[in-house]
């Protein structure tokens, strides 16, 4: 009992001194609510002042939900995301083109600003699944002022005459390629046509440093300004292919009558006289054409570019390689293996000797998209495979001749009975001639035919 009593009366004890602490401490709760309060009203205060004078010197910021609270976006919901996203999916689809229809692109009036000022989308082939049309793809570079022939009956009046060709025949067109043809404008329109016909996807860099080192040429007719002033005399051409219908067919002699006679790419002469001629006034390739061509043939006599006097050289540029090859030749430097490796030192070594600046000429891109788009254009071209095809080397060759001559005879083409022929004339054995998709052989036929039925061209064709 006593035990009891005592208990309650320590219970009374410290519940009174639990009582008076939890009164000082309330007491002292309060003056630190009262003291913080103080605090944060002067806070609030200065914060306004702060602010009001913020305002003077800065524009109001509006202050929408967002500045509440403070997020980390997901990338894809970040201020533009669908934007950037859109523009990515327009830039992967806007150039690939339905088959009939044109691309609605229209050059700047002026020269574009340099890189540094403004950062232009670079065409890449892959990026068109046929080849793109654009609205400028009719607009080539003319040899505005140039000479005219005077023969009555060249093959610029007939084509004048013909209902076929009177619209698709430019007489006028500049040729070739060279430092007064070549400047940021023109880079930037050429680069949306593949090589050959353009500059897509070459090194602006590379193409300048080759192309700036070729002097204007003074006549893009050339052998027009060879006749003297006032002449009306027709000059005569021999276009000479290496087709193995020439073998034993005994017109070398009425090929070498020509006035000119171009060849091209494995041109064999020695052995075969007779049936091909000996005189070449014009020798046309590409860099991969030569090389193969001296290392397949040089067993057989062709070891180097024909070397004959005043003979001049029709590059056509197909590629880089063509513009590195160049390079090299131009700044006497040594084939880089890891480069180049395919190309044989030989070509190189054979053409530097022969190398007259003066007689060596670049074929334009404008000349070579014009005889594909008015004559060889191929129905590859609205296909995926539309980058890998041209048209074959004896193709450029043998129209160039026909915008540099009054008259054309064509020796060594691909005809209608062509399955009766190897592939070429030097060929030791049979080899038939095999259609691969880079070329359209079987519309050259056409065209060398129809040139020849509207008597702009003579096609050799023997019946027998």
């Amino acid at each position: 009992y006593q035990f009891t009593v005592n208990m309650k009366g320590r219970d009374q004890e410290l519940l009174q001194k639990a009582t008076s602490q939890a009164t000082k401490e309330g007491q002292r709760t309060s003056q630190g609510q009262e003291l913080t309060s103080v605090r944060a009203e002067k806070a609030v205060q200065a914060n306004r002042d702060g602010e009001t004078t913020q305002r003077r010197d800065q524009p109001r910021k509006h202050q929408g939900a967002a500045g509440t609270q403070a997020k980390t976006l997901p990338a894809s919901r970040l201020p533009g995301a669908d934007l950037a996203k859109t523009s990515r999916e327009a830039l992967a689809t806007a150039p690939v083109l339905a088959k009939d229809k044109v691309a609605q692109v229209t050059p700047s009036p002026g020269p574009w600003p340099s890189p540094t000022t403004q950062r232009r989308q670079i065409l890449k082939a892959k990026n068109f699944k046929s080849e793109p049309r654009w609205d400028f793809e009719e607009k080539y570079s003319f040899d505005v002022g140039g000479l005219q022939t005077t023969c009555p009956d060249s093959v610029k009046v007939r084509a004048a005459k013909s209902p076929w060709l009177w619209n698709l025949f430019l007489p006028n067109l500049t040729l070739f390629l060279d430092s007064s043809h070549f400047n940021q404008s023109e880079w930037d329109r050429l680069e949306h046509f593949a090589p050959p016909f353009g500059f897509m996807e070459l090194n602006q860099s590379l193409v300048q440093k080759v192309v700036v080192r070729f002097a204007p040429v003074p006549q893009q007719q050339l052998l027009l300004a060879s006749l003297p002033a006032g002449s009306s005399r027709c000059i005569t051409c021999a276009v000479v292919g290496n087709g193995g219908i020439l073998n034993n067919s005994h017109v070398g002699q009425e090929i070498d009558s020509h006035d000119y006679v171009f060849r091209l790419s494995g041109a064999v002469i020695k052995g075969y006289e007779q049936d091909v001629g000996t005189r070449t006034s014009f020798y046309g390739f590409t860099t991969f054409s030569l090389s193969q061509s001296i290392f397949l043939l040089g067993n057989r006599g062709f070891q180097q570019v024909p070397l004959d006097k005043d003979i001049r050289y029709l590059h056509f540029l197909e590629g880089s390689r063509d513009y590195e090859w160049l390079e090299t030749i131009l700044l006497n430097h040594t084939l880089e293996r890891t480069k180049l490796f395919w190309i044989r030192p030989r070509s190189q070594e054979a053409l530097r000797e022969a190398l007259n600046m003066n007689r060596y000429l670049l074929l334009h891109p404008d000349f070579l998209r014009y005889m594909k788009n008015r004559f060889l254009r191929s129905k590859s071209l609205d296909t995926v495979h539309w980058r890998i095809y041209r048209p074959t080397t004896g193709a450029f060759l043998l129209l160039s001749a026909l915008h540099l001559c009054d008259k054309v005879s064509a020796y060594g083409f691909i005809t209608k009975n062509h399955r009766r022929f190897s592939e070429h004339y030097y060929d030791k054995s049979l080899r038939r001639l095999v259609f691969y998709i880079n070329h359209d052989f079987g519309l050259e036929k056409n065209v060398w035919k129809r040139l020849h039925d509207e008597g702009i061209i003579r096609l050799y064709q023997p019946q027998n």
